[in-house]
């Protein structure tokens, strides 16, 4: 295959690498074997871990951070971005993450709290903020959004007029919501890096419960948390989030966007690739390569190499993925323009020995990957 430019879009590799990371070791391996060629780098997130850091890579800005509670009420730092156009950025798993979760040795969705990410929309709007752009994914929790909400004013009651701590291990109890008095004002867009809905089989619960700590049983019993919420939401504020899609995104955060923030969702990928003029830098592109640390079905449901190959497709470009590696159902991703994906973990290892070698492992599949693309026909 003749290679005279090359675009590279990756996600960041969870918990391992930052998306401009990935760039960087995916161009080293390329150079090694075509030093001239030219090479797009375009780091990209979807609204999961890495959107703070690939927003700043392409739009600019600076890199903030504020002191808010992590998902078990511990204080945790947490980094936002402030544009040059005065938005902010922000991950919702900078707070309730799943990574933070696992820091703590803990795995607790019935427990685990969005309470920081509410105060940090708190701070970006004393701050001046008029609009955010929140990004939902890689989440630890399962409480709809009731901790986010808690923290910005409002309260949730049970079926005495009793408040209720807002966990998810109460969401069943939920029958009443009480708004502050005073909406917050400000413009929330939500970047989703999935299009579930709420609940049911797809759901938030079902779908994500089992990657954050919850058997068949909770999953089951969050699930009908969260159909209750929707209820109360439908009650006491005249909002229907249930079948919305992305409500599910982080244990339904994305429907408490809409209900608590009256914010909007849409799919993070997307707005990156707009960001970045991605499909401009297609042009006269021989290759598009993608990737992130885990490539399955999930990736078909508004991950960043599926959003990446759909453009690509648009104007013909081939579109290979490496990942860290490869789960179950990965074969939908080649329905929506990937030509290939590539592994790079070389063997079985524990989840820190992964986090030593992963550099090396990029490189030495990046390395490979070329290597046979020059094979001469």
């Amino acid at each position: 295959m003749k290679l005279s430019q090359i675009v590279l879009a990756p996600d960041s590799f969870k918990g391992t690498m930052t998306a401009d990371r990935v760039c960087e070791i995916m161009e080293g391996a390329i150079r090694r074997h075509l030093p001239d060629i030219r090479i797009h780098r375009v780091p990209m997130a979807d609204g999961g871990e890495g959107l703070v850091e690939a927003a700043l890579a392409v739009l600019g800005g600076v890199r903030k951070t504020a002191r808010v509670q992590g998902p078990y009420g511990e204080e945790v730092e947490a980094p936002y971005a402030l544009l040059p156009d005065g938005r902010v950025v922000m991950e919702m798993a900078s707070c309730a993450g799943l990574p933070l979760a696992q820091e703590q040795g803990r795995l607790d969705p019935l427990n685990a709290s969005t309470y920081g990410v509410g105060q940090l929309l708190r701070i970006a709007k004393d701050g001046g903020a008029k609009e955010v752009l929140l990004g939902l994914g890689g989440s630890a929790t399962n409480d709809g959004g009731i901790g986010m909400a808690a923290a910005l004013g409002y309260t949730f009651l049970d079926e005495n007029g009793e408040k209720l701590a807002p966990l998810a291990v109460n969401l069943q109890r939920i029958q009443g919501i009480l708004p502050p008095e005073k909406p917050m004002g400000l413009q929330v867009t939500a970047a989703c890096d999935v299009d579930n809905p709420l609940t049911g089989p797809q759901g938030a619960a079902h779908t994500f419960g089992g990657q954050k700590g919850a058997d068949e049983e909770m999953r089951k019993r969050l699930d009908a948390g969260l159909k209750q919420l929707a209820r109360a939401v439908v009650d006491c504020l005249g909002l229907e989030v249930d079948g919305i899609p992305g409500a599910g995104a982080a244990g339904g955060l994305g429907a408490g966007v809409l209900a608590f923030l009256g914010g909007s969702l849409t799919p993070g990928i997307q707005l990156m690739l707009d960001a970045a003029g991605f499909e401009e830098k297609l042009v006269g592109a021989d290759l598009v390569i993608t990737g992130e640390g885990r490539i399955d079905w999930q990736t078909a449901h508004g991950k960043v190499p599926c959003g990446v190959s759909g453009r690509a497709k648009k104007y013909g470009v081939p579109c290979i993925a490496l990942c860290g590696s490869i789960g179950e159902g990965v074969e939908a991703v080649y329905e929506q323009g990937i030509t290939a994906v590539f592994s790079a973990v070389r063997g079985a290892g524990t989840f820190a020995e992964i986090q030593k070698s992963c550099e090396e492992d990029l490189r030495l599949l990046t390395d490979a990957v070329v290597r046979t693309l020059l094979i001469e026909g």
